[in-house]
């Protein structure tokens, strides 16, 4: 029996990223016994289900008010902090519209864009492979964070200061760099080191 695995999330807004009962519920009676959900690191289930109820599956979920998004090696949905200081102070709303223009892309491995609405950075955006940190009404682009193995690493501050209109186009530059120029597995932080910043600094500013 072929399984097939995809992304489950909520998506994320004042609170941060929260699953309601109905949603929690709906998903344990739908999926059946043989499928398996993993919690991810990224906020999001991975959910392994049979390819044939896939579909009818998701068509479900997405009703419930769940976003669907592919697994493995795609751009994850952003990992956003919780807004604790209100939507407007934090910039919700161009998280969200960043949120959509990030997601699943393929890239050459796993993808992970934080979001932090203020200087505390709870969401530990520089943990990430691409952050964004807003500071007042701008927005501070890092690049290179890994929290995982031995040589853990901080992202490096790539663009300060960005307004709000040149943040989404800057980001999804990178994006398209590292599907174009990345080896295969390689992760962001490699590829950030490899490259250099003086070089992704001029992609993120590119006209």
């Amino acid at each position: 029996m072929a399984f097939q695995k995809f992304a489950v999330t909520p998506g994320f807004g004042v609170g941060g990223t929260i699953f309601k009962p109905n949603q929690l519920a709906l998903l344990g009676s739908i999926v059946g016994e043989d499928a398996q959900i993993e919690m991810t690191t990224f906020k999001q289930f991975y959910v392994a289900l049979q390819e044939e109820r896939v579909q009818e599956v998701q068509k479900q979920l997405q009703e419930a008010g769940l976003e669907i998004h592919p697994a493995g090696f795609y751009s994850k949905s952003l990992i956003a902090c919780n807004f604790c200081r209100g939507a407007e102070d934090a910039g919700l709303d161009v998280a969200e519209t960043l949120d959509k223009a990030i997601v699943g892309h393929p890239v050459p491995s796993p993808l992970k864009i934080g979001y932090a609405g203020c200087a505390l950075g709870t969401s530990e955006p520089l943990l990430k492979d691409i952050a964004i940190v807003k500071m007042k009404d701008r927005y501070d682009l890092y690049v290179g964070g890994d929290a995982k193995g031995l040589k853990a690493r901080l992202a490096q501050l790539l663009v300060p200061g960005l307004r709000a209109e040149q943040l989404i186009p800057a980001v999804t530059r990178l994006i398209t760099d590292f599907q174009q120029n990345g080896k295969k597995k390689e992760t962001y932080a490699r590829y950030a080191e490899r490259i250099s910043l003086e070089k992704l600094r001029e992609v993120a500013e590119a006209a």
